[in-house]
């Protein structure tokens, strides 16, 4: 078969052209284009603030109905076979490709947000507004967001592994509630269409911020300032890596990246506790953890509606982040679902919810443990860092603070760089499967396809990089959270329709 005709150029190209027509006017334009955006995001989060801190509730309470009811006893696949990956594996893939990145970014750093603007009545950087900080970063990972990131993925996985349809998209799984006109028509390649823009600017957004993860701790341990070149072959390095690792696949490349880096990452954290300050995260993770689940409801559900004056940043981060996140929850339940041969319906869930989320709350604990220990000890002034937007820069700052400092950051960079790896190459790989034309329900994404993604999100960042416009992009793929939340609640009832139809919590159950 002629390779061309394994990509499907009729969704791939318009989205691409998207991307690229709205990035260029926001990459000349980048400070009015943000003021804009920032305007029309800052209205949504007023209007609907309720409405996003509802939908994580509504999506964790309909994973848990989908796990223990019925449908939860379903097999993704022939009841008789054993399932692809085991549990460990299974999970490790999940939390590279859900966490990784991010909580690298984010987890020794995130609770100064909250410390330099806490809620109402408590006095920034106070010891309450630590445990706030604290407590709040562990809640962005917790059961909301990954039930954000699964909820669409038992249609996906029961078109793909049970229905064995060939195209996996979000088109195919609708094609129950559409029929056959639609999904094959124009309504059918707008939803493909939808969720390529998406993922391909979060991708980018993703290349773009990730770097300087890399380079700040780069600049720090050879005493050198960071420049666009040294970006550049930092972000040169990294693309290779997860190129080469969706070229391999699943088996050869993402899952062992995925299962080593959980084994050194848990090696890092065992270090910091040694050579670190051990007793205290014990002590602020415990309180941390207490703080936590007795405000869960506080965090969850609170608006601050009688309160006058701009929102703390907990309220208004709370929305931003079920935005961001509902822009990456197709992605993360196509990927789930292409994972998940041989799990039920409830072991995919559980998994989802509870595997990232534990590692989630311990790397949090432990990272900004260290981070607010050294803030406390007052060693580094890590509240005016984050105040003068050198959060980043902080990094390396409280890394060398510890004995073997050097060797620390380099572990950290190493850790961060292979999660950075496993969170891109998932979305290349998926990205690659969802353009196929193969039959995903036997084969593999092609190689080429894989490698040609890999290349448009990296030219695509490069480039933004370099003349701007990575800031308006990033509340674009927010804003697009909106009509991705609308396609999660049909594809819950498009499953639950399916099952229904196919009453496969009869037949379609393990027999061992």
């Amino acid at each position: 078969m002629n390779k061309k005709k394994l990509i499907d150029y009729s969704i791939f190209v318009p989205s691409l052209l998207i991307i690229i027509a709205i990035s260029i006017p926001f990459a000349l334009y980048e400070k009015e284009s943000l003021e804009l955006l920032n305007a029309i995001f800052d209205y949504i989060v007023e209007v609907f603030s309720w409405g996003y801190l509802w939908y994580g509730i509504i999506l964790v309470v309909a994973g848990l109905y989908l796990s223990f009811s019925k449908y939860g006893q379903v097999v993704l696949g022939d009841p008789n076979e054993k399932p692809r990956f085991s549990l460990f594996e299974y999970a490790s893939i999940l939390i590279a490709m859900g966490v990784g990145s991010t909580i690298m970014r984010t987890g020794m750093l995130q609770w100064t947000s909250v410390a330099n603007d806490p809620p109402a009545g408590v006095d920034p950087g106070s010891a309450e507004a630590l445990l706030w900080g604290n407590s709040y970063s562990m809640f962005l990972w917790g059961f909301q967001v990954f039930a954000i990131f699964v909820m669409a993925a038992p249609a996906m996985a029961y078109i793909l592994h049970v229905k064995k349809r060939p195209l996996m998209r979000i088109s195919e799984a609708c094609r129950d509630i559409f029929g056959d006109k639609f999904t094959d028509g124009i309504g059918g390649k707008f939803l493909d269409i939808l969720f390529l823009i998406s993922i391909l600017a979060g991708a980018a957004v993703t290349l773009g911020l990730g770097a300087p993860i890399i380079t700040h701790n780069l600049s720090s341990l050879l005493n050198m300032e960071v420049t666009f070149t040294m970006t550049i072959i930092v972000t040169i390095v990294w693309v290779f890596l997860f190129s080469l690792s969706a070229y391999l696949g699943i088996e050869k490349g993402i899952k062992r990246l995925s299962t080593w880096n959980m084994w050194l990452a848990g090696l890092f954290s065992v270090f910091i506790l040694i050579a670190g300050p051990g007793v205290f995260i014990l002590n602020y993770f415990s309180d941390s953890l207490n703080f936590l689940l007795s405000n869960y409801l506080n965090f969850s559900l609170n608006t601050e509606s009688v309160y006058e004056g701009s929102a703390s940043h907990v309220q208004s981060n709370t929305v931003f982040w079920f935005a961001y996140s509902a822009t990456w929850a197709m992605l993360h339940s196509v990927f789930a679902a292409k994972i998940s041969r041989g799990r039920t319906i409830k072991e995919m869930i559980l998994t989802y919810l509870l595997a990232p989320t534990l590692i989630s709350w311990i790397a949090t604990g432990v990272l900004g443990g260290l981070g607010v220990n050294r803030y406390l000890e007052g060693d580094l002034g890590i509240l005016e860092f984050v105040e003068n937007e050198e959060r980043m820069a902080a990094i390396p700052e409280i890394l060398n603070t510890l004995p073997l400092g050097s060797m620390a950051i380099v572990i950290f960079m190493i850790v961060a760089l292979i999660f950075l790896t496993t969170t891109l190459d998932s979305t290349t790989y998926t990205v690659a499967a969802y353009t196929s034309t193969r039959d995903m329900s036997k084969f593999e994404p092609p190689k080429t396809l894989r490698i040609i993604i890999a290349a448009v999100i990296t030219g695509l960042a490069l480039v933004l990089m370099r003349i701007g416009g990575l800031a308006p992009l990033e509340v674009i793929s927010g804003l697009m959270g909106l009509p991705i939340i609308a396609l999660q609640f049909l594809l819950i009832y498009a499953a639950i329709r399916m099952i229904n139809k196919d009453q496969a919590w009869k037949h379609n159950i393990r027999k061992f």
